[in-house]
Parts: structure tokens; sequence; C-alpha cells
């Protein structure tokens, strides 16, 4: 192993920027300080460093410590970041409008959430679609987390009470599902390898130890996958030397235990990330690792462990290609602004309340979902079907699949 002087580099600018943080409170830093020590062990256990996979696996999902797993409020302005269902009640509803054809379509009409949040895009959603006629015989929301379940099940009570008549939660995969899986801003958060070139050579990116700190190494490839990937991209671009990236195979295993287990449905996929030749772009040097602390983002994953998220944009066209493998068809790709207007986003404006108050508001929430500079161009939709033959109207406007 050895120290990558480029990652500490960016280290220490990070600290410095990190300087003005908020503090936690006195029990989030024990908190803290005693995931640390659990990776620590684990450094120590493994022989001085592991892949940096394994530490976001750790950090993010440790039992009991976990930033998923442990209780600490993530969404909403008292958490550290927000996600489309919470900044707007149009993209639930919205996208109710693009999946009720499809419950009609289908031997079964159901839906599973896969990783729900705080709930509330199942409240509005499932709101939306009774308003339509279109209810589901059943929603089931795939969740790890007690806590979130719980937090979950509080948000329906609140928001949408009736919807917990139909509404199971999960821990595992259904077998045999028919219906339809939505996952908003899932892969995201899923551990990823992370990997630098240099002279002219890939490493792959471990956490060690330095004065008990956690600080990056550089070490052989943990895994014979990424040379495979790696060979790919190599064969498409010429990258620089200390060109860092990151490759989510975590999220192609997920794709294809979905496909595994689906009997027929469509599948829709939300999420901030690009296509292969835009993801691994000459110019994009440090690559997309992305941490979110108190609505504040920085690039430093080992800051206040088990009290921040630790993202990177999702590459879709290696999802595609584990779909397609995994016997899933691609049914669209399109940016969450075209997918949405696609979807009846305007019909939804123009049926709203005609007070000023209301249409400020909206036109609030639909600067949030569809300016480029907020998350209209940035998130992507991916549609996948089995064993289905559907248009969703929301891939007409703009399909981008001829770009994977």
């Amino acid at each position: 192993m050895s120290t990558d002087p480029s990652f500490s580099q960016r280290l220490h600018q990070s600290h410095a920027a990190l300087a003005e943080m908020p503090a936690p409170d006195a029990v989030a830093a024990a908190h803290s300080d005693q995931l640390a020590t659990v990776i620590r062990e684990e450094i120590d256990r493994q022989g001085g460093a592991i892949p940096f996979r394994h530490f976001m696996q750790l950090a993010l999902y440790a039992p009991g410590l976990g930033y998923y797993s442990a209780g600490s409020r993530k969404l909403g302005p008292e958490g550290d970041f927000i996600t489309a269902p919470e900044v707007a009640p149009l993209f639930s509803r919205t996208l109710a409008h693009a999946v009720a054809p499809v419950l009609k379509a289908l031997s079964r009409p159901a839906i599973l959430e896969v990783g729900a949040g705080s709930g509330r895009m199942a409240a509005d959603l499932l709101a939306e679609l009774a308003a339509l006629g279109s209810e589901p015989v059943s929603y089931s929301i795939l969740e790890v987390s007690a806590e979130l379940q719980t937090r979950q099940q509080a948000t329906l009570q609140q928001h949408n009470p009736a919807a917990l008549a139909c509404t199971d939660w999960l821990t595992s995969w259904p077998e045999n599902f028919t219906g339809i899986v939505l996952a908003n801003e899932l892969l995201d958060a899923m551990p990823v390898h992370r990997l630098v070139r240099q002279q002219g050579s890939w490493q792959e990116s471990y956490v060690g130890l330095e004065q008990n700190q956690f600080v990056w190494r550089s070490g052989p490839l943990s895994v014979p996958e990424l040379q495979t990937r790696l060979d790919e991209i190599d064969a498409r671009v010429d990258l620089p030397d200390d060109y860092v990236t990151e490759i989510n195979l975590a999220a192609e295993d997920w794709v294809r235990a979905l496909a595994g287990h689906m009997t027929q449905g469509l599948v829709l996929l939300i999420d901030y990330g690009f296509a292969r030749h835009e993801y691994y772009h000459p110019q994009r040097q440090q690559g997309t690792l992305m941490c979110h602390y108190r609505h504040r983002a920085h690039d430093d994953p080992f800051y206040r462990v088990g009290l921040q998220d630790i993202t990177a944009h999702v590459e879709f066209t290696a999802i595609a290609d584990s779909a397609l493998q995994a016997g899933l068809k691609i049914t669209g790709y399109t940016t969450q602004a075209h997918f949405l207007l696609g979807s009846g986003l305007t019909e939804l404006i123009a049926t709203a309340e005609a007070d000023t108050e209301a249409h400020l508001a909206i036109a609030n929430q639909v600067r949030r979902l569809t300016l480029p500079q907020e998350m209209g161009e940035l998130f992507k939709v991916m549609g996948l079907t089995k064993n289905l033959a559907v248009s969703l109207p929301g891939f007409a406007l703009r399909d981008l699949r001829g770009k994977l």
C-alpha cells in the first residue's frame, strides 16, 4: 500500500472547509466515535487497510451505528439532505399519473418501493392513485432499517392514513413479484469501489490509519471484475494520471437480484448520474463522491462517520448493461425534467388552486424539479421491464437510450 498524494492534498483542503461545519451534540459525537472505533478495529483485523467500498459499507450500514442503520434524522430541514418527494408533492403526484396506466396493464397491480426514505413519496403517490381510481392491490416497502420503517409508518399516518390498509413492510425481496418497482435515490447510496489512475495504471483506494486517523492508501484491485470494467473504460477514453473515479458493482448486483425475483412488471430508477461517456470524462478528474452533513456538501468521507451521508453518482450505462444481461428490457432513459413533463406535470399545474400563495408554492416546486441547475438535468429516470409491453409518455419527449 502507498499513500496517494493527490488524495492527501484534497483531504487537507477539505478539512479547511469542514472547520466551519456545525458541531454535533455530545450524543451524536459519541455515536460517531463509537462507529469510528468499529471501523478502526476492522482495519486492524484486515492487516492495516480495507477497500474504500468496505469503509463506505460500514459507515452507512454497520448494524445500529451506520448512517442508515441508526436513528438520526436524515431527510428534510432537520436532516442532512432533501429528496424530490420532500421538496415537492408534485413529484409523487406526477409519478402516480405515469404509473397508473401500467397498473391497469398488469395481471397483479402491486407496487414495491425500495428504500422509501421518510415515506413521503408513498403517502403522496397513493393519495393521487386513489384520486385517479387506480389504487394498487398492495404497496410494499422494502426497508431493512427498523427505525426508518417506524418513521415511514408515522408519515403515512400523518399524511395519508387510509393508505396504511394496503401497505406492508419487507426486509428482503419478495418471490415472483408482479408489479411496479420504484427506487428513488437508492443506487447512489450503495457502496462503491474508488479507483485512481497512477503512472498509466489503475490502483484501488483503500482506507488505512495514521495516528489513529483515517487516511487514503492506494493498492491493488480487490476484485477481478474491476479490471474488466477498467479495461473497457481505457478502450473508450484516454484518462490522465491522478484521475479519480468510482465503480458501483453493488448497484449492478442489485439490478440482477431484482430481475431474478421479478415475474412481470416495470422498474423505475430515479437518481442523479450520467451515461458512461459523460461519467468517465477526462475533465471529471476528481470523481463524483459526495458527502452531505446538515445540508452542506463536501468530499471528505472520513468526516463524522455515521453522521453524514456518502454518495456517488450513478453510471447508468452499467445499470443498463446489467439489466439486459439479467433479462430485462430498457423501456426508456431520460432526464427527470422531461420525464415529469411527459407524464403530465403541466396538466397538474393547470388544475392547481388559483390563489397567489398556492401558485407561488407550485412554481417553486416546478423550478426545483425541472430546471437544469436544480434537479431537472442531473437527475435521470430509467425504465426497465420484464414480460411487459408498455410505452410510458414520460420517455416520449426526450428518449436518451441512444446516449447509453
